[in-house]
């Protein structure tokens, strides 16, 4: 009986221990992303100034970057649970072409569909299933398959890839009248503004895209912070073994780690597809990159167990303004904008490595 006791009370610590210092990883590295992106836009500003000074030019780091943001918390799920998935890339171009297929059919397929085109909310809803039927099989493989989570999601890349191909293999822009009306919407944001060249006041505002990215980190911040669910992602990518003892399921967290994935990948799909509003095979080419390189600035570690839903959006900004800074100074060439981002990375991934040497050496 008392055997049991005791191993019960050092379990316990065991996992307290644990959840304080992934806390303190996780509020260490989201302070840093934070302070990395307010000090580079702070430069950008007083050294560049130009576009930099006008809040429209904030504005648009979000509205070009909504789908990227949603992409990269699916994508920090997975790897705070210690997987990674590289296929959301190219399931938002597959979602991409679906829906503008589907929306402009009776364009393309005069014959069959005149006078009938296909209407947003059933084009939502194709995205939708698209991004949970990639999430559903690449999480079953990974969770209960044992398969490792690269080659099954490196699977889906090409299926994703091949599948878009087959739908259509042009680029072409949708014409769909309800559709080209939520694209162009507005959102004014109050007070944000600025006068043009012509001395006219012109509000800022934001598309719609961003109010569901901005939304869906809300809600997987209090997810990850609050819920059980959200501990079990921690438990899991910070030791599966001890994630046992304390009797969480492994493999239904992997999975639904994954399936969250999917689906944010059909939702950033159709965010992507409002913004770019066409199909085609190229869209949101290197995305996936993109996002994996977001988490890590925004202090989610490839090693899992650690990671911020904050520090992911502050991720995807800080990429963005870094690239926006280096175009800024006349460096268009793509070679150079890669060579800034691989500094980026090796920052923080040095970061992270100082931060888990401090836990191991606390540890000991």
């Amino acid at each position: 009986m008392s055997s049991n006791t005791n191993a019960a009370a050092n379990i316990k610590a065991e996992k307290n221990l644990r959840k304080r210092a992934g806390l303190t990883d996780t509020n260490l590295l989201l302070i840093i992303t934070i302070a990395v992106f307010v000090a580079m836009y702070a430069l950008a500003v007083f050294l560049l100034g130009g576009g930099f000074t006008k809040p429209q030019t904030f504005f648009n780091i979000l509205n070009e970057n909504a789908s990227l943001i949603v992409l990269s918390c699916g994508m920090s799920l997975v790897m705070i649970t210690g997987g990674i998935d590289i296929s959301v890339g190219q399931v938002t171009a597959l979602v991409c072409m679906a829906c503008a297929v589907y929306l402009d059919r009776d364009v393309l397929h005069p014959e069959e569909y005149a006078g009938n085109p296909g209407n947003v909310v059933t084009a939502l809803l194709i995205a939708l299933g698209i991004g949970l039927a990639f999430g559903l099989v690449q999480g079953f493989i990974v969770a209960y398959l044992n398969i490792q989570p690269f080659i099954v999601t490196l699977a889906g890349l090409f299926f994703a890839k091949g599948m878009t191909t087959i739908i259509n293999a042009t680029q072409f822009n949708v014409a769909n009248e309800q559709f080209l009306k939520l694209k162009e919407k507005r959102i004014t944001v109050p007070g944000m503004g600025a006068n043009n060249k012509l001395g006219v006041y012109v509000p800022a505002y934001v598309e719609i895209g961003v109010i569901v990215a901005v939304a869906i980190v809300i809600i997987l911040f209090i997810l990850l912070r609050w819920t059980k669910l959200g501990r079990n992602f921690y438990a899991v990518g910070g030791n599966n073994q001890s994630a046992n003892m304390l009797g969480i399921n492994v493999r239904r967290t992997k999975f639904m780690a994954h399936l969250l994935c999917g689906l944010l990948a059909g939702i950033g799909g159709f965010v992507y597809f409002m913004h770019a509003g066409s199909g085609s095979p190229s869209h949101a080419g290197g995305a996936e990159m993109n996002a994996i390189a977001s988490s890590i600035i925004g202090g989610t570690m490839l090693t899992g167990g650690v990671g911020n839903i904050a520090g992911t959006f502050f991720g995807v900004l800080s990429l963005s303004t870094i690239k926006n800074i280096v175009a800024s100074l006349g460096l268009d060439e793509a070679w150079w904008t890669n060579i800034t981002v691989a500094l980026m990375l090796c920052i923080f991934l040095l970061l992270q490595s100082v931060i888990l040497s401090r836990k191991h050496k606390a540890k000991k």
